[in-house]
């Protein structure tokens, strides 16, 4: 009976110590995971400003990124742009009888905010997930172990071309997703509540000034370079085997997410205090 008090005890006070230690363990992984992730970022950019970037690898990941990712960009940007138009001619229908300045609400909120964001949300679950999965089935799977062996540098190899293609491409995205949306904006503002084109067009420009477009562009760049850094730095850390491999991808679309959503207030407001907007 004291054997097993005593035994109780001793693991309630291991217990405890190792309760205590977890903050400790929390901190400085995260510190590490940090530290680690910007290494990479440094090499990385070592590498394109040294001009040693593969070109073929480059516009393969550009093709990946852009041009396979346009269609669903298309789709989520054009309805997206449907439904800012059918709320905002709804409200101020409501309020002022006539649905006014749907052009203008639709265009900025497009150009400015969600244009960037759900640009890069989307590329998130596509490209970013892709990579991530890709580079950490090469790593469980000991290519990368197999790259070095042959003298050849994995951030190089691989890392270096899919920041390219995510830095050029999502803005190039960004553009066009502004365009698409607020062109189905148009077409709900005139199917649905009669406002001429011409109105519509007029509402949406007047206000509008190159450092309207330039707000939601600088944003993306920074958007392309979370994902970028996330998804390969997952990847490259990735173990555990093929389970490894889909709980590295599902951390790297939450932490991309989270990031993007936190960085998206910090950015408007420093480019709202410098006044590009």
């Amino acid at each position: 009976m004291r054997d097993s008090a005593t035994a109780t005890v001793i693991k309630a006070r291991k217990l405890a110590r190792t309760t205590a230690r977890l903050p400790k363990k929390i901190f400085l992984s995260f510190f590490e995971s940090v530290g680690s992730a910007a290494a990479m970022t440094f090499q990385t950019f070592l590498w394109i400003l040294k001009g040693d970037v593969s070109a073929t690898n480059t516009v393969a990941q550009m093709v990946e990124t852009g041009y396979r990712s346009f269609p669903i960009i298309l789709l989520t940007s054009f309805f997206t742009g449907m439904v800012l138009a059918l709320q905002v001619g709804s409200a101020t229908t409501n309020l002022f009888n006539e649905p006014v300045f749907v052009g203008t609400a639709t265009g900025m909120s497009l150009v400015i905010e969600l244009g960037p964001v759900l640009t890069a949300v989307v590329i998130t679950g596509r490209v970013g997930a892709a990579i991530t999965a890709e580079l950490g089935t090469m790593k469980v799977t000991e290519q990368l172990d197999a790259l070095y062996t042959l003298g050849t540098n994995p951030v190089k190899y691989l890392a270096v071309p899919r920041f390219l293609g995510l830095i050029f491409m999502l803005p190039l995205l960004t553009a066009a997703a502004n365009i698409i949306g607020v062109y189905g904006g148009l077409v709900v503002t005139s199917s649905t509540w009669d406002v001429p084109s011409a109105v519509y067009w007029n509402n949406a420009l007047d206000f509008m000034t190159v450092k309207t477009f330039l707000h939601g562009f600088i944003k993306s760049f920074f958007f392309a370079l979370i994902i970028a850094v996330v998804a390969c730095y997952k990847g490259f850390n990735t173990s555990g085997g093929a389970e490894g491999v889909g709980k590295a991808t599902t951390s790297s679309v939450m932490m991309s997410l989270v990031l993007i959503l936190v960085s998206d207030y910090f950015l408007t407001s420093v480019l709202v205090a410098v006044r590009i907007k």
